[in-house]
């Protein structure tokens, strides 16, 4: 019996953004027509690697493997590191990992991807390929949103400068800060704010310092959140970035859980106070604005 065919959704999609979800559901729309669909992809890390270590990358492998499981992928994911394959030609690349391990029928991508040793290949080679090997190409265009189009680098800038209501939008959901609760210094429950932390992995982007308004999903259900990110500078904090949330009417044991907290408006930047007193009242003024922005 032969080896079904797979529709091949190619990218980094390091963000899943309303661009990425286009070419993702190419590959998707394919299944109809007997293709396996897959996403070939690589490590997030290779977003530093391609800005020569300016920026870092929106969301690590895990959240990202998940991400495309819930889009539809299931099981069918390839990841891999950009050094497993950097040394490869376009025509290798094709040869070896589309046709000899991915058994592609169908390769989908955005008009910008590039592919081959020194991103020497594009789209237009793809199709040359696609006719010598004997499968289809479909690119998606670009996503425009607003008169801007949908990049991983403009959500990244938008990161950067605390704009995560435009981010959300160009996502196609809110910003979301995915990890376990780990211990912090424990100084929010002695001012009357509880919080929990999560850290992000080494080189993800960290967005702009400051307070937003957020949401959290515990076990399935929402509550509002005031997230905290940055280094707590009132406090000398010495640690990496993280983000502080306090949840509000909630009360419980979150150590070790993975909770969702999604980074909804920005509030106002970190700042540093002159005593713990003046930031308990800064931060029950903030606490005013969020319930207002969350209603």
């Amino acid at each position: 019996m032969e080896k079904r065919k797979s529709a091949v959704a190619l990218g980094l999609f390091d963000g899943i953004h309303l661009g990425h979800r286009a070419v993702l559901n190419l590959a998707i729309e394919q299944e109809k027509n007997g293709y396996i669909p897959y996403v070939f992809t690589f490590n997030p890390a290779m977003a530093s690697k391609k800005s020569k270590g300016e920026y870092g990358y929106i969301y690590n492998h895990i959240d990202k493997y998940h991400m495309l499981y819930d889009s539809g992928f299931k099981s069918h994911i390839v990841s891999v590191s950009f050094d497993e394959i950097c040394s490869l030609s376009g025509e290798e690349f094709v040869e070896n990992i589309l046709i000899g391990e991915l058994n592609a029928g169908v390769v989908c991508c955005g008009d910008s991807f590039r592919f081959g040793e020194n991103a020497s290949c594009g789209v237009h080679e793809l199709r040359e390929f696609g006719e010598k090997y004997g499968f289809e190409v479909c690119i998606a265009g670009n996503v425009v949103y607003d008169g801007e189009i949908v990049s991983s680098t403009a959500i990244r800038n938008m990161l950067l400068e605390g704009d995560t209501v435009r981010a959300g939008k160009f996502l196609g959901e809110p910003y979301t800060i995915r990890g376990e609760v780990v211990h912090g210094a424990e100084l929010g429950r002695t001012i009357g704010f509880p919080t929990i932390n999560q850290v992000f992995s080494k080189g993800q982007l960290v967005p702009k310092y400051g307070v937003y308004a957020s949401r959290v999903k515990i076990d399935g259900r929402y509550y509002g959140g005031m997230t905290d990110i940055g280094k707590k500078p009132t406090v000398d904090y010495k640690g990496t970035p993280l983000a502080e949330t306090h949840i509000i009417d909630f009360s419980g044991d979150l150590y070790g859980k993975k909770v969702y907290t999604e980074i909804l408006e920005f509030v106002r930047p970190e700042q540093k106070f002159d005593s713990v007193d003046k930031l308990k009242q800064q931060i029950a003024q903030d606490m005013e604005k969020i319930k207002y922005i969350l209603i």
